[in-house]
This record gives C-alpha cells, sequence and structure tokens, in this order.
C-alpha cells in the first residue's frame, strides 16, 4: 500500500513495481485543476499509478481493508490517523536528515540555511511530526547551485533505492533519532521575498528555493536565476547597476526574471524594455 502525492512519489512507484514489490492500492489526493481554464487532472503518482494497472483511492479510509502487510507514505501531506497505525504500520521517506528539518519543506529550509549535505530517511511513521526511529539514511552533498527543484529529484532517487534496498534486506530494528531537532516550517510568500540590505550569498539561496521576488515600479517582479558577483560596490541595497543589484555585501547578477503578467525572460530582454533609469532601486 503506497501514500503520496506530488511527481517526487512516482520514483519510489516505480521502484517499488520494478523490483516486484506488489503494491495493492495507491492513495493520492483528488483530481485538481492545475490552471484557471484547465480540466481537473490527477497527481502525477496516481497517473502513474494507472499506467501500472494499481488501483487509486482519495480516501484513507480505504487503507484499513486493503490486506496490505505495510504503508509506505512519500510527500502525502496529510496527518494519518493514529488508528489507522496501529492496523498497518507504515514507513515514511523523508527528505533530511533527521532530527533536523522535520516538518513540511525540509529541502527549502536546507537550502535557506545555507546545509552543506541533506539527505533522506526511512522511518517509521508515528505520532508527532516526523517523530519516528530511522530504518536507514543517505546522504547527498547540497552543491552551490542546487535548486529545490534538482535536489528534490535527486533525493527522491536516492530515497527509491534507499527503500527498495531496506525493503530487500528486512526492515530490522529501527535506530531513535538522536540531536537536536530543527522544524522546517512551510515555506510562506515572505520567506521567498528578496530582501536587499541582506548579503549576496543569502539572497542567492533564497533565488534556488524558486519563486524568489522583489518589486520594480510598485509590481512584483519574480527572480529566477542569479548569480554572485565578486564586487566591493558601496551603492545602496537594491540599486541596479547594469544586469546587477546591490546588495548588503556583494552584488548579484539578474539571470532571468519575470515582471508581473510576464513569462519568465532572460535579464537583457527585460532591461531592454524597463529601461531602469540610473541609481533606480528593486524593492524601493
Amino acid at each position: 500500500m503506497y501514500l503520496g502525492n506530488p511527481a517526487v512519489a512516482v520514483p519510489t512507484l516505480d521502484a517499488l513495481h520494478e523490483a516486484e514489490h506488489e503494491v495493492v492500492l495507491v492513495v493520492t489526493s483528488p483530481d485538481r485543476r492545475r490552471g484557471r481554464r484547465s480540466a481537473p487532472t490527477p497527481t502525477p503518482v496516481a497517473a502513474r499509478a494507472v499506467e501500472l494497472g494499481i488501483p487509486v483511492s482519495y480516501d484513507l479510509e480505504a487503507v484499513a481493508d486493503c490486506g496490505a502487510d505495510l504503508g509506505v507514505v512519500v510527500a502525502f501531506g496529510r496527518i494519518v490517523p493514529v488508528e489507522l497505525l496501529a492496523r498497518i504500520p507504515m514507513v515514511n521517506l523523508h527528505f533530511s536528515l533527521l532530527p533536523r528539518w522535520r516538518g513540511a519543506a525540509p529541502v527549502e529550509r536546507a537550502l535557506l540555511a545555507g546545509d552543506p549535505t541533506t539527505g533522506v530517511c526511512l522511518m517509521d511513521l508515528a505520532e508527532g511530526l516526523d517523530v519516528g526511529d530511522v530504518h536507514a539514511r543517505v546522504e547527498t552533498p547540497i552543491g552551490p547551485t542546487d535548486t529545490a527543484a534538482n535536489l528534490r529529484d535527486r533525493l527522491a532517487d536516492l530515497g527509491a533505492t534507499l527503500l527498495v534496498d531496506a525493503l530487500a534486506g528486512g526492515l530490522g530494528n529501527p535506530e531513535p533519532q538522536t540531536g537536536e531537532a530543527t522544524y522546517a516550517h512551510k515555506m510562506k510568500r515572505e520567506d521567498l521575498h528578496l530582501d536587499w540590505k541582506r548579503p549576496a550569498a543569502e539572497l542567492a539561496r533564497v533565488v534556488r528555493v524558486g519563486g524568489a521576488w522583489t518589486t520594480f515600479r510598485g509590481d512584483d517582479l519574480k527572480v529566477w536565476e542569479v548569480e554572485l558577483v565578486d564586487d566591493l560596490s558601496t551603492a545602496v541595497p537594491g540599486v541596479l547597476i547594469g544586469d546587477q543589484v546591490a546588495t548588503g555585501a556583494g552584488n548579484l547578477r539578474l539571470v532571468e526574471v519575470q515582471p508581473a503578467s510576464r513569462s519568465r525572460m532572460a535579464t537583457s530582454a527585460w532591461l531592454a524594455g524597463a529601461r531602469p533609469a540610473a541609481d533606480e532601486r528593486l524593492g524601493g
């Protein structure tokens, strides 16, 4: 039995299927609209389950009588009732090195904090927020250009292998989490705001999370890709200097941006249309 929601759950489902572990049921979120005018579509893991001929349900209650010996949870995003855990044991793939970054946004919080490494833990699902004992874990470095999107994809692949190997060898006795717990609270819009008074290195990490934003002439301007520039300029933070922005320490070169109500574009194209005045600022 498999509980999963977004695209990151697909590699694990594929790995279980290829390893010939029988998946008797996939539980995920209902179909929904992905755009204003689009028809409702299934989650990626639901679509993949249908391709593999695996029954799909949107109701957790279906788990109780599905006949599974073990539940596998990946990015499910919903609380599994304790009463259900008492009937069917479950393991969860969590994208952090527990107990660091328990919670909803471990990949994003690891990036924002500048962590040098992250990883995946296979843990028992238990009452409480990511507090279960750990069966196995794998680490991976966070590179200087890693984004939340590509890091999440890498962790999904590592987690799929970790899970299949653990099941093949028998789960055995897990180990309690040790060390100081930190919490990866859900990302909010303000977490992605680019405060140009902060150092360039910190702001670059915000951009790598995805969806970073500032303002220009009163409208939102999303910033999708930047480069660090070794510059000791004393310009006021936020000032545009060609394709660069002054920060509290160092400059950032804007590579790709997205003006309000427009598509993503190269910064050169945006600058050609916007024609910023001398000393014009972002976020001002």
